[in-house]
């Protein structure tokens, strides 16, 4: 028989972390791991827009850490979770920034801010992009609050947001889209 997808545990407004305890779908750390998990799901369709092998490849990796990153966000940090659980290495960070440089070689200077947009693929990862600064958010405030987070998750997800930048920038380089400059309307 098929494991059903409701469980109606979850009707009274609760869910439980990694390690059984109860808190509200409120609760901070329930709000990171679902925006982490939004990311994710954005994540994979911005790979599926992109025609670039690498940065397909990237983005599958991408992916593995954000589960990775979810788990984390999911335990409890008082109770062991009972199972083994996958763990960010300071390498997921580097190759972030290995493909931040490696893109950087081939892009023009930056001289101007720039507005989103131009392309479609281009036009999702900046969407991409502010998603991934709401989870880095998400976690920053967890901390700012006295609840514990790996600080190589906050590291993570502000390098991934530098590298969806660069990427989104890239993406419309390798199309021959022009970034949109922007012009401030001054007076």
């Amino acid at each position: 028989m098929a494991l059903k997808i409701y469980t109606k545990t979850g009707d009274d407004g609760t869910t439980s972390l990694i390690g059984g305890t109860k808190v509200p779908k409120s609760h901070f750390r329930i709000e990171a791991y679902g925006t982490v998990d939004e990311l994710n799901s954005y994540v994979g369709l911005c790979r599926d827009l992109l025609t670039d092998l690498s940065a397909r490849t990237v983005l599958s990796e991408v992916q593995d850490r954000l589960f990775t990153v979810g788990s984390s966000l999911a335990c409890d940090p008082e109770k062991a979770p009972g199972m083994a659980l996958p763990d960010l290495k300071e390498e997921d960070v580097h190759l972030l920034e290995k493909e931040i440089d490696r893109m950087t070689e081939r892009l023009p200077v930056m001289k101007h801010f720039i507005l989103p947009g131009g392309q479609l693929a281009v036009s999702h990862l900046h969407v991409l992009r502010c998603i991934c600064r709401r989870a880095e958010r998400c976690c920053v405030r967890m901390q700012y609050e006295g609840i514990a987070v790996d600080e190589l998750v906050v590291k993570y997800l502000n390098r991934l947001s530098d590298y969806l930048f660069v990427l989104a920038r890239f993406t419309g380089h390798q199309s021959g889209v022009e970034e949109i400059i922007w012009k401030p309307r001054i007076g």
